[in-house]
């Protein structure tokens, strides 16, 4: 399901309809609201057919909508019971106030963005005397709200000023000098000016010491009428203006630049105006606790566990949640105003009802609904969010129905570390004040999806591709295998549009695959030896692989999880096991060893399903005709079987021999259609299990062993085992010979270099560890090499 993005979705709706000639200042609320419907059918579904698109598995006729009637009713439900239980509150606060969006934001949705801006250094007049104090601040346009200059009670260059008096330029204004122990001494000039109406800390000095607040600021952030003659300005433009006529007026001896942290909105990225505004609030202290105990102890389990510090530090330290929101999109809070008192209201579902519990709040049997009116604000989009895992089977309005305590709580939630504090903690909160449970039992953090230069990906840079492109292009079942590949958990994603090419090149290999196994003719016919060896060792290779996959699935290695099923299927079943299992060219494969193959392909199909789910659906349909109920996806996932891994130890070996033969064919031009003899030198006593596949991989017509070396022929080594190829007509021997030596010489050459390099004790001190690790490999691989070269060359020179 999707959530109904107040903010943003509210942000495209007057847009839209500033493009129509429509303010939306100019229409009523329910007006409104009717464009916004319009826009959320046009545009609010795009994001789930992408999710179609990609193969996302779920099941579509539940979607849900946080603005459904249902969910709605769930939020205002909650809204009642919390305030009832004393834990919602109206409260006179300094909030986030996004002059963009002109509606709060919770600290969450506050972005705090490193920036250089000019530090004013700026004189005010002490009254009565012909001295000054000068201030430093990076927002000149709001002397036009001080109320007061403070300075430490410890600082002693400012005890004169004790009882004095300062004049605000501009607006001479006359301010006290109040001492406070807030003041950093060493910050600036040791003096702060106090602006309580926009500025948190200021907030509290003003109280503390009962000051005026002066709001210089209208809400979309232009200049009141205490902006004086700047009235109307916007904020930044005020600021540039006021500083100049402070340095017209003598008053600014000197501005520097400054490096400091500035909030910005998450949404609209506006610098953010502290606000002193009536707001509600959502206590979440005791809330918090069960939350945070529970994430702690890993019944709540963190993939990666790095997340739980984050969690715990913003946990340990939360605040009241603004929960009012001054939009007409959304949740609309379910208060009712009888007067104009702070707390002149009732909370209820309808009117009527809030009609009676107004008529016994004030005692006043005479109220009717005409003078009661709602409140205008909704709640922030996260209060219905935080709802979800309960509130999607109605489990807030019939908290014992079959579908809640079916799906309640469910396992797995994936989301992205960003989301931690506006999402994840508080569904978890949710679930344990409403359910006295989590709602999941495992959250794995996704990473930012990040372009090759490492910046985040957006619409804004423009570096963020249309993913319906990228289906069109690559197939939706590659653009799954290139996300996956480059997405380890917890760790943000370097997107490369190559590794789509990569998952579309492997669907390709497997759709190839699968005509292959369908060509084959099968024939009543006796199972061959490398065929049944060949099964036996995929079998064990594919239990070994699949307990790894296993692993990295319970881990949330996703990633890993894919590598694994990469290689299983693309080296071991294509490159190899099928290889070892076809027919001869023209030849019907037996019946047997066809069905045990079709087994096999089917059992690659069940853990490629959720990397790829489209292809091999796909392949799964047309191996046989089968019901929606005997679907791939919702076929029962394998088990672990046996596994023999000595089996799959003595393959690993026979498959470094069947390098070397072909190697060798490679080198000396040998066709694979012509058959060859091999010996071997079985110093390593391995056994003889695979030599039918070695014999028919390798196209070797006699396969023998030997016990010492063959002379006038090709060799090749696998550890200690030596292999002997008989030299054919196909080969020069003399040419063989010379060619030999020329290589060997260049290898010893090069060996020689090497050794020069590492013999020199400044290089090998003084050179990075990994450059003198680099050389020794260098001088190791090359000795390994002309013992290679002189092997062979002894050998074909007897």
């Amino acid at each position: 399901g999707t959530d109904h993005a107040s903010i943003a979705t509210e942000a495209k709706v007057v847009a839209k309809i500033k493009a129509d000639g429509i303010e939306k200042s100019e229409i009523s609320r329910d007006e409104f609201l009717k464009h916004a419907w319009e826009w959320t059918h046009k545009h609010g579904g795009i994001i789930l057919e992408q999710l179609k698109k990609l193969g996302a598995s779920c099941d579509w006729e539940r979607t849900k909508f946080t603005m459904d009637d249902d969910l709605s009713e769930s939020v205002i439900d909650v809204f009642i019971d919390l305030y009832r239980k004393g834990l919602i509150y109206r409260g006179y606060r300094m909030v986030n106030w996004d002059p963009k969006a002109q509606t709060t934001l919770s600290d969450e949705e506050v972005v705090h963005v490193e920036r250089t801006d000019k530090l004013y250094y700026i004189n005010y007049k002490i009254v009565g005397e012909d001295n000054e104090v000068t201030i430093a601040t990076t927002r000149p346009e709001t002397i036009l709200g001080d109320t007061a200059v403070c300075v430490n009670p410890e600082d002693e260059r400012f005890k004169h000023l004790k009882g004095k008096s300062v004049i605000v330029p501009v607006c001479n204004r006359e301010i006290p000098v109040i001492f406070d122990r807030y003041v950093d001494m060493e910050f600036g000039t040791g003096c702060l000016k106090i602006t309580p109406a926009h500025d948190a800390n200021d907030k509290d000095i003003g109280e503390r010491h009962n000051l005026e607040v002066i709001d210089i600021l209208n809400d979309d952030g232009t200049l009141n009428e205490y902006g004086l003659h700047y009235k109307g300005q916007d904020r930044e433009d005020a600021r540039h203006n006021i500083a100049v006529e402070l340095e017209e007026l003598g008053c600014m001896p000197k501005i520097e630049d400054y490096t400091h942290k500035v909030g910005t909105s998450e949404r609209t990225h506006a610098v953010i105006e502290p606000k002193i505004s009536v707001q509600w609030f959502l206590k979440m202290k005791d809330l918090s606790k069960p939350a945070l105990d529970h994430v702690m102890d890993d019944t709540v389990t963190f993939f990666p566990s790095k997340f739980k510090n984050s969690y715990r530090n913003w946990m340990e330290n939360v605040r009241d949640w603004n929960i009012s929101r001054q939009l007409y999109w959304g949740h609309r809070i379910p208060a009712y105003y009888y007067g104009n008192g702070i707390h002149d209201f009732v909370v209820a579902r309808t009117i009527e009802e809030a009609l009676e519990l107004a008529k016994d709040k004030t005692g006043n049997d005479n109220l009717s609904i005409s003078d009661l009116s709602q409140e205008k604000d909704v709640v922030d989009t996260w209060f219905s969010s935080w709802l979800w895992p309960i509130s999607v089977f109605d489990g807030i309005r019939k908290p014992d129905n079959p579908d809640i305590n079916y799906y309640y709580p469910t396992n797995d939630l994936v989301t992205a570390p960003e989301i931690m504090f506006f999402w994840v903690a508080r569904m978890i909160i949710a679930g344990y004040e409403f359910r006295d449970a989590p709602p999941f039992k495992n959250v794995y953090y996704t990473g930012i999806v990040r372009d090759k230069q490492g910046r985040k990906m957006s619409k804004s840079l423009g570096n963020s591709p249309d993913p319906i492109e990228l289906i069109n292009e690559y197939g939706a079942d590659g653009v799954r295998v290139g996300m996956l590949m480059c997405s380890p958990a917890g760790n943000d994603l370097p997107f490369d549009v190559s590794l789509c090419a990569q998952g579309k090149a492997f669907a390709n290999k497997i759709w190839n695959a699968f005509r292959l196994i369908q060509g084959w003719d099968v024939a009543d016919i006796e199972q061959p030896e490398y065929a049944e060896i060949s099964l036996k060792w995929y079998r064990s290779k594919y239990n070994q692989t699949l307990s790894v996959i296993e692993d990295h699935f319970s881990k949330f290695r996703i990633s890993d999880a894919l590598m694994e099923t990469y290689k299983l299927i693309w080296n071991d079943f294509c490159s190899y096991f099928l290889e070892m299992v076809k027919p001869a060219y023209g030849q019907p494969i037996d019946s047997k060893t066809k069905a045990e193959i079709i087994s096999i392909l089917e059992d690659n199909l069940k853990v490629l399903h959720p990397f790829m789910p489209f292809i091999s659906e796909e392949i799964w349909q047309f191996i046989n005709k089968r019901t929606p109920e005997e679907a791939l996806i919702v076929s029962d996932w394998p088990e672990v079987a046996d596994i023999d891994e000595d089996l799959i130890r003595e393959f690993k070996f026979a498959a470094e021999v069947i390098s070397g033969i072909r190697t060798i064919r490679k080198q000396k031009n040998i066709s694979f259609k012509d058959s060859i003899d091999l010996s071997v030198l079985n110093k390593e006593k391995q056994s003889r299990t695979f030599d039918s596949v070695i014999s028919k991989l390798g196209n070797i017509e006699n396969l023998d062993y030997t016990s010492e070396k063959i002379s006038g022929t090709l060799t090749f080594r696998v550890r200690s085992n030596e292999y002997f190829i008989p030299v054919g007509d196909a080969i020069n021997l003399e040419d063989e010979i010379r060619k030999i030596k020329e290589e060997l010489d260049y290898t010893e050459g090069f060996l020689n270099s090497v050794q020069k390099k590492l013999s020199n004790d400044r290089f090998v001190n003084n050179a990075p560890e990994q450059v003198v690790s680099a050389e020794k490999k260098k001088e190791a691989d090359a000795l390994a090499k002309i013992e290679t070269l002189k092997s062979s060359l002894a050998s074909l020179e007897k």
